[in-house]
C-alpha cells in the first residue's frame, strides 16, 4: 500500500513500512497486546483481515493499532471535519439603524443579528445620527438602540456597552451560550427580552 501523509506531514506508516521492531500493539477488538516484535504484530493483523497502523510513531515503543486502513482513514478525516469546525473564525459583523428606520426594517435586520449570533459572531449594532439628529438628548438616542437590541429573537449578553461612536452611538453583542440554552431556540414570533446591562 502507498505511504500517506497527514496534517503534520508525517507520513502514517502501514504494514511492512514501519521500520520499529517492536511495538505496542492494540488489537482489533480494542485489546492490548502488549508489546511484541513486527513480525508478531504483522502476523496478527493478517490473521485479522486487517492492516498494521503506526499510530504513535514517537512513542516508546511506537504504538501500531490492528484495523482496516480505509476506516482509520475515515476516523481521521472526520476527526480533521470536526476540529476545523471548532476552529471556524468568529468575526464581528455590523448591523445599522436609524432613528427613521422603520419598525419592519428593524424586525428584519433583528433576525439577521439572530443568525449572526447563532453562528458564533459577535455584532456591532450603531444607530447612525445625521444632521438633526446629532443634537437630540442621548437618552433618548439609547434607548432608541437598545429598543432594536429587544427585537433580537435570540438570547445574547453586552460585551461592550452603548457608547458614542464617530458616527452616533454603538455596543457590541454576543450569544448567550447559557440562556440560549435554557430558552431553548425562541419561535420566529417570539420576542425574548435579554437582559441588557448599560
Amino acid at each position: 500500500m502507498s505511504t500517506h501523509v497527514n496534517n503534520a506531514v508525517e507520513k502514517i506508516r502501514i504494514n511492512r513500512e514501519i521500520r520499529a521492531k517492536e511495538l505496542r500493539v492494540i488489537g482489533a477488538q480494542g485489546e492490548n497486546l502488549g508489546v511484541i516484535s513486527l513480525a508478531e504484530a504483522l502476523k496478527a493483523a493478517e490473521v485479522a483481515g486487517l492492516d498494521l497502523i503506526e499510530i504513535s510513531p514517537t512513542a516508546v515503543p511506537p504504538v501500531a493499532k490492528v484495523m482496516d486502513y480505509g476506516k482509520f482513514q475515515y476516523e481521521q478525516s472526520k476527526k480533521k471535519s470536526a476540529a476545523r469546525a471548532k476552529a471556524k473564525v468568529s468575526e464581528t459583523k455590523e448591523v445599522q439603524i436609524k432613528v427613521g428606520t422603520s419598525e419592519n426594517d428593524m424586525l428584519l435586520r433583528a433576525k439577521k443579528v439572530a443568525q449572526w449570533l447563532e453562528e458564533g459572531h459577535r455584532v456591532r449594532a450603531e444607530l447612525f445620527l445625521k444632521g438633526r439628529y446629532k443634537g437630540m438628548q442621548e437618552e433618548f438616542l439609547k434607548s432608541r438602540l437598545e429598543k432594536f437590541l429587544l427585537l433580537i429573537p435570540y438570547a445574547f449578553k453586552v460585551s461592550d456597552p452603548i457608547t458614542k461612536s464617530p458616527k452616533g452611538y454603538a455596543t457590541v453583542i454576543e450569544r448567550d451560550k447559557a440562556a440560549q440554552a435554557k430558552a431553548g431556540r425562541p419561535a420566529k414570533e417570539e420576542t425574548p427580552a435579554p437582559t441588557i446591562t448599560l
